[in-house]
């Protein structure tokens, strides 16, 4: 399988694995820099893969999932 990650990625990880991406600090994301690495050094999340995993990030995600569940069975008139 072939997935194209270079909207994700700052450019010099473009190209580059998965795994490689996961090992990467989270300044490899687009959007974020050295300063938000060193911010997130402080929650003992130094790479993307860190981040993906804490647990913080998986429980806002999955409320940002049921909400738009839960928007989408809301009852008419609601």
């Amino acid at each position: 399988m072939s997935l194209n990650l270079d909207n994700l990625v700052d450019k010099d990880y473009r190209g580059k694995s998965i795994s490689e991406i996961l090992a990467a600090p989270p300044s490899a994301l687009l959007g974020l820099s050295p300063k938000h690495d060193e911010a997130l050094a402080a929650l003992k999340i130094k790479s993307v893969g860190d981040l993906g995993a804490w647990q913080h990030a998986v429980n806002a995600q999955a409320l940002v999932t049921l909400a738009h569940a839960e928007a989408a069975q809301a009852p008419a008139g609601e």
